[in-house]
Parts: C-alpha cells; sequence; structure tokens
C-alpha cells in the first residue's frame, strides 16, 4: 500500500457519499490507467468469439473453431500466471512490453495462417503465441488501485468499477467482433483486438507513475522483517506461488466453473443465432450478458457490505445457477437475450466478491500473480467450455451446447457451497501473518 492520498474532510468524504466511483477516479493518474486497462482487455472480449467465427467460416466446423480458441486461451491460462510473478518482481512496463510485441505477433499470424488455409497445427501455433504472451490487463489494472488506494472501502469500489468495465468490454466486444466477421470479413475481429487492443495496452504500459513498485526484493532468505511480516513460517508462506496459498487452490476451482458457462455460451450462442438464420445478432445477444452483469457490479460496488466476503461469495455463486436455469426455456432469439441479461445479474459480484478474497489470501507482493491466477482459471474454463460445446453443437444442435452452460453454472454453485466451511475459517493473509 501506499502512503494514504491527502484528502479534505469536505471533499473526499463528500465525494464518496455522493458518487463513490467519481471518488476513486479523482485520485491523481486513476482515470488514464483505468481507461487505458479497458481499451488493453479489449482483446479479451473479440479473441474468443473472433477466432470461432473465422475459422467456422473459413474452415466450415464448429469442432476445429472450439479447438482453436482453447489452445488460444490454455496458453494464456498456464503462461499469464508466470508473466504475473515476473511481474511483481520487475514492474509492469519492463514485463509487459516484450509479451505485447509477441501477442501481436500471434494474432496477426493467426490470422495470416487461417486466411491462407493453412493446416490446423500451424493456427495453434500461432493461437499458442498469441494467447501465451497476452497476460492479464484486468489484474494489472486492479493491482494498481490496490497501490494508489489506502481504504478497503475504496478498494472495493474500485474493484466493482474494473468489474463493471469488465462487462463493458464485454458488451462491445462480441458485437463488434461478430458485425466485423459476418459483414466484412471473417477475420475482422481479429485484426482489430490486436490492432487496437494493443494501442490501449501500449498506453497503459507508458503510464509509469502508477505502475506499482517492482517487488524482487521483498522477500530475504533469512527470516529478517518483510513489511509487517517478521514470523519465520509466514516468510515461507510468502515465497510459495500465490496458487498455493491457503485458499487460493478452492477459489480457483470454483473460477474454472464460471468459465465453461462462458465458454460454451459463446459458442451455443453463435450456433442458434446461425440456426435461427440471423447469426450476423449473435454478437448483440452476448452483450446483454455482460448488460446484465455490468448493471448488477456497479449496483453492489456502490454500496459498502458488513456480511463475510465468503458468504456473499457463495450467496452469488448460486445465483449463477439459478440464472442459468433459464437456458431450458429458450426457443428463439428474443427470450435468448432476455435470459441472458437475466442471467448476467449474479456474475458481476461473484468476479467482484472473488478478487477480493484473493486481496484477503495471498501476500501483498503477489497480488498481481493471485488476481491472474483467477483469471486464468476462469480462462481454462472458458476454453473447456468452448471446446465441449462445439463437440455438442456439431453433435446435436445449440441447444446441446446450452446445456454446457448451464452445467459450468451449476458446478460453480456446488463448489462453491462445498468450499464455503473452509473458506470462512480461512483467516485473510494479514491476520494469519504475526
Amino acid at each position: 500500500m501506499t502512503e494514504p492520498v491527502p484528502e479534505g474532510p469536505d471533499t473526499a468524504s463528500g465525494a464518496r457519499k455522493r458518487n463513490p466511483y467519481l471518488d476513486v477516479l479523482q485520485v491523481p493518474g486513476a482515470l488514464p490507467f483505468s481507461a487505458a486497462g479497458v481499451i488493453a482487455r479489449l482483446p479479451m472480449s473479440m479473441v474468443g468469439i473472433g477466432t470461432v467465427l473465422m475459422v467456422q467460416a473459413l474452415y466450415g466446423s464448429y469442432a476445429m473453431a472450439g479447438r482453436v480458441s482453447a489452445v488460444l486461451v490454455v496458453a494464456q491460462a498456464l503462461v499469464a500466471p508466470q508473466i504475473a510473478r515476473l511481474v511483481d518482481r520487475s514492474g509492469q512496463a519492463r514485463v509487459m512490453t516484450p509479451m505485447l510485441v509477441a501477442t501481436t505477433v500471434g494474432l496477426l499470424g493467426l490470422v495470416a495462417a487461417a486466411t491462407l488455409g493453412a493446416p490446423e497445427w500451424v493456427l495453434w501455433v500461432c493461437a499458442a503465441v498469441g494467447g501465451a504472451s497476452q497476460g492479464s490487463y484486468g489484474s494489472l489494472a486492479r493491482a494498481r488501485w490496490s497501490h494508489v488506494l489506502p481504504e478497503a472501502r475504496r478498494v472495493h469500489t474500485a474493484y466493482s468499477l474494473e468489474s463493471a468495465l469488465d462487462e463493458l468490454v464485454f458488451i462491445v466486444g462480441p458485437v463488434l467482433a461478430t458485425t466485423l466477421a459476418t459483414t466484412v470479413i471473417p477475420s475482422g475481429g481479429l485484426l482489430v483486438a490486436a490492432v487496437v487492443g494493443g494501442g490501449g495496452a501500449a498506453w497503459f504500459l507508458t503510464q509509469r507513475r502508477t505502475e506499482p513498485p517492482a517487488r524482487g526484493a521483498a522477500v530475504p532468505a533469512d527470516g529478517e522483517r518483510v513489511g509487517s511480516v517478521t514470523h519465520p513460517d509466514a516468510v515461507r508462506l510468502e515465497r510459495r506461488s500465490a496458487i498455493r496459498m491457503p485458499g487460493m487452490p478452492v477459489l480457483a476451482v470454483v473460477f474454472v466453473g464460471m468459465g465453461v458457462m462462458f465458454g460454451s455460451s459463446d459458442v451455443a450462442t453463435v450456433a442458434f443465432a446461425e440456426e435461427q438464420g440471423v447469426k450476423g445478432l449473435a454478437g448483440l445477444v452476448l452483450a446483454c450478458f455482460a448488460l446484465g452483469s455490468m448493471v448488477s457490479g456497479l449496483a453492489y460496488g456502490a454500496r459498502h457490505w458488513v456480511s463475510p466476503l465468503s458468504v456473499r461469495f457463495t450467496v452469488t455463486a448460486c445465483g449463477i445457477a439459478v440464472g442459468v436455469s433459464l437456458f431450458f426455456f429458450v426457443q428463439n432469439l428474443v427470450v435468448l437475450g432476455v435470459v441472458m441479461f437475466v442471467a448476467g445479474f449474479a456474475i458481476a459480484p461473484t468476479l467482484i466478491n472473488g478478487n477480493a478474497l484473493v486481496q484477503a489470501l495471498v501476500a501483498p507482493h503477489q497480488l498481481t500473480e493471485g488476481l491472474t491466477w483467477v483469471g486464468t482459471s476462469l480462462g481454462v474454463g472458458v476454453s473447456l467450455g468452448s471446446w465441449l460445446a462445439g463437440v455438442a453443437v456439431d453433435a446435436v444442435d445449440s441447444h446441446a451446447g446450452f446445456l454446457v452452460t448451464m452445467s459450468g453454472g451449476w458446478a460453480c454453485a456446488v463448489l462453491a457451497v462445498v468450499a464455503l466451511p473452509g473458506m470462512r475459517r480461512r483467516k485473510p493473509y494479514a491476520a494469519a501473518t504475526p
């Protein structure tokens, strides 16, 4: 944490009463890095569906499209946490600048290979390069908020804002990718993701004022004082990977279930829209999912909650299970849009609570890595869901794909309920290390 930002009794406190989001955005440097972070993570909502649309249009197979998309997402899921560890040690700009170059090369190579009709394994190679080097700009932005804000309540508001912005990205991205792929060229979504997202990432990384300091020397080998941690066992815990911190593995598995829901809904919605003869509207329907989530996220973040964080996380995860059950009633595109809007209401609060749990469970110098682990767990689920839904759609129809979506939502809730007793007993990192 940095030193508290100076504020008068009648300014910041009054602003928080009027609008907590404006309050955090008035922190020097906050608005530019948050805005750049939104553009930088535009690819996360365009690359998946853009790959599915491009490969399906050029090769005629949803299963192949799901496999290529899965390779990209799995590569990101495996490598992004390691990139995050380097970021925590060496700094955001130093690590992510060469990664940005690799991402751009990988995505543009994927477009070129698919356009030329290359064998599937060539697409896998390009997708692996583009995915492995992406990192997680949402995690980088949240790490900056934790760096510039001194109060837990304001960090909660900032995390809620970032979750709402995530959903904004998922409103704009799928619509843009689908429109470009179906009305301009099949690779249009990926091209825009690479160019526009790359520009936003470059803008984000050049903002050094709000970048958290590198903490490569934060943990000495002899158990000497590290911040407020002096106990030898605490030092041993800090030297672990963030995913090995108590409570983190369970949280990551819950996020995998959420990812299955997201990935399968993309593929199933595109297939359902095609069956209805309006494939170009798939992105608009997917935007309803994100719109419902964004609305609930903003409302959730504007309120200060006093109930236990683990309980709130479980309740909102159960809300996801209830929402996805509505897919049983989908018969046309209008009903699908309404169902996705309603089902989206539990998503952002669950993500907000999950990210807050990460901050409670890991050491401060592991925050970027911890946030990235849950993000990439989500990515693993997305790739698994895309693949399963692709197989189901090719074998049966789009309704089989939505069954995968429902299964992911139900699994998320069951896992959260099973994990609740242990999470409630788990002390936050700061309280567990004397």
